[in-house]
């Protein structure tokens, strides 16, 4: 199935998270794909804030690949890759990315492509695209 959602105005991101929210069910493993400078990371973080974490996870996880959140509401564990320096499928095996796919905690990854190989079969796919307006379309993909 596949929904859409637009992002009009940065001042929109939090209700468009909302909503993101109210449809991610059951999946825990989301894929975020755009270009560089689309709003994935800045999307992720309204996505966390949704879900109950109180720090502000403003920065991308591009140095230490995965950062951590923890929801105040739920006690949940998110975990918010930026998968772009990765070089080879060996060095997401290095650093245990299996594991967190099969954690059942929430997966936000950032670079999905780096590890298609290796993402589970129940992956969402979200593809994020900057308009000539400057809004950001959400076009979400769930498993059929």
């Amino acid at each position: 199935m596949t929904t859409t959602l637009s992002i009009p105005t940065l001042d929109a991101i939090d209700s468009v998270a909302a909503q993101f929210v109210d449809l991610m069910g059951d999946y825990t493993v989301f894929a975020f794909n755009g270009e560089m400078g689309a709003g994935k990371t800045t999307f992720i973080n309204a996505l966390s804030r949704a879900l109950g974490v109180d720090e502000d996870p403003t920065s991308s996880p591009s140095f230490a690949i995965i950062n951590e959140y923890r929801s105040s509401t739920t006690a949940e564990l998110i975990y918010h890759f930026d998968l772009y320096r990765l070089e080879n499928l060996e060095e997401a095996f290095d650093i245990g990315v299996e594991d967190y796919l099969d954690s059942g905690a929430l997966c936000f990854l950032e670079w999905p492509e780096r590890i298609a190989d290796i993402l589970p079969d129940d992956t969402v796919r979200v593809d994020i695209a900057e308009q000539p307006d400057g809004s950001r379309l959400l076009t979400i993909t769930t498993p059929e």
